[in-house]
């Protein structure tokens, strides 16, 4: 067990980026046009990442296990710290990306190195879903926005009772975007665990059990609560203020969007239901928060005619986007070869 936990603590400091980078998107825009206080919008995200995590986080795992399968312990460290570590440096360069990009360029990294083949079609599916996922979230954006702006404009609601609806909504949707977080992305934090579990099923009372894996999510979203906390708060100015100057009611449809384009990734019964109508599927499938949100701001930005977009700032998050993979792509074929070298830990199984 303590073995164990050792190699599962790269994946803990993943789970704790995603709280500092991600979490950020949830309710960035909230905190950042002061309509919610960090702390009380932090609590309710931390609570509903825990949720979505146990109940619905394992939905997104297969389709990375289908990119790599990771199967062996040091294996899984190595990938898992060379995705935080590469994280971790584009945080301290003031640049929020996404842990999805990380975690596969990390897989891609342990492809190469043991001489595994790529599956394609998964990378393929993987980096298109990197693409329509800012650009499904703009046009949610722009549709909740449009619809938003002519009720207000017909509406004859006090401006007091405005503000506490759209107060009201944010908690909501922070509620919401914490799920589809954890529902989302946990399988980023420990998805290359899910092989070598050993957690076996936990009791919570007399009418639920934990399997050995939502142990093993539970744990990652603990981890993630911890980097809310602790450093999410510096990762807002970039996403919740800067990008665009806007309005409370915009940063609340930038949160549900974000939320909505998230659950989309994260429903096998939608991807199934999608190939059942021969349409072209969303396939279930760990995508970026930070594309979503930038997504959703430069969708509104643009429907306003876009003068107000800080367009330098929304290349810098998109190099980002590009060199998070490539660093953990390198400091992943790194790690494992001195895993393996140095250390003499097996990374793949005879």
């Amino acid at each position: 067990m303590f073995t164990y936990l050792f190699f599962l603590s790269s994946g803990l400091f993943l789970g704790w980026s995603l709280g500092a980078n991600d979490a950020s998107n949830i309710f960035g825009t909230a905190v950042g046009t002061k309509m919610l206080r960090f702390s009380f919008a932090a609590t309710i995200a931390s609570v509903f990442i825990v949720l979505g995590s146990v109940i619905s986080g394992q939905n997104t795992a297969d389709t990375l296990n289908a990119l790599g399968g990771i199967d062996t312990l040091p294996a899984a460290f190595s990938v898992s710290l060379s995705s935080a570590l590469a994280v971790v440096l584009m945080l301290k360069s003031g640049i929020s990306v996404s842990i999805s990009q990380a975690i596969v360029g990390g897989i891609v990294g342990w492809n190469v190195y043991t001489g595994n083949k790529t599956d394609t079609e998964t990378l393929a599916n993987i980096c298109a879903s990197w693409v329509f996922c800012p650009i499904i979230s703009g046009l949610i954006a722009v549709g909740l926005y449009l619809i938003v702006k002519k009720i207000m404009h017909h509406s004859k609601i006090h401006i007091l009772w405005q503000d506490w609806i759209i107060r009201l909504g944010m908690i909501l949707t922070t509620a919401l975007g914490g799920y589809a977080l954890g529902a989302n992305n946990m399988a980023n934090v420990v998805g290359v665990f899910v092989d070598s579990c050993i957690f076996t099923p936990f009791k919570l009372g007399r009418f639920y059990t934990l399997s050995g894996v939502q142990v093993l999510f539970l744990l990652g979203s603990l981890a993630a609560c911890v980097g809310v906390f602790t450093y999410s708060k510096k990762a807002i100015k970039n996403v919740g203020k800067n990008v665009l100057s806007f309005s409370p009611v915009v940063a609340w449809i930038v949160i549900l969007s974000q939320s909505l384009v998230l659950i989309l990734f994260s429903s096998q019964k939608l991807e199934n239901f999608l190939i059942s109508l021969d349409l072209p599927p969303l396939p279930a499938v760990p995508v970026s928060s930070t594309q979503a949100v930038i997504g959703a701001i430069v969708g509104i930005g643009l429907a306003k005619g876009g003068k107000g977009i800080k367009w330098s700032l929304v290349l810098k998050l998109m190099s980002g986007w590009v060199a998070s993979p490539l660093i953990a792509f390198v400091l992943s074929y790194v790690t494992l070869s001195f895993m393996e070298n140095v250390f003499r830990q097996p990374v793949v199984l005879p």
